[in-house]
């Protein structure tokens, strides 16, 4: 299963995805969430914004590593939307 790098920054004022950070598992793209890093709470959010982004449902994503960690890998469904490498190429972009 294909799996993407992120990099979680909880306690955001505002939701947001975008930008890339130089992390544990490779090139991470940045999640900044509202949410406390209090019992899995930042987690949640930050997969549910993932998912939002990629336009997948939450369900569809999966933590593989890095639960207690800013630095997660999460796993991906195999089939995925029409261009959702450029939109993830996009929403890498420093610029974004």
């Amino acid at each position: 299963m294909p799996t993407i790098a992120i990099r979680v920054k909880p306690g955001a004022s505002r939701t947001a995805v975008g930008g890339s950070h130089a992390g544990p598992y490779g090139p991470a793209l940045i999640v900044a969430v509202g949410a406390r890093p209090v019992d899995g709470q930042a987690t949640e959010a930050a997969l549910k914004a993932l998912a939002g982004a990629l336009g997948l449902r939450p369900s569809a994503l999966r933590l593989k590593a890095g639960a207690a960690s800013r630095d997660k890998l999460v796993e991906l469904p195999e089939t995925l939307p029409e261009g959702h490498a450029a939109r993830l190429a996009a929403l890498m972009d420093p610029s974004h």
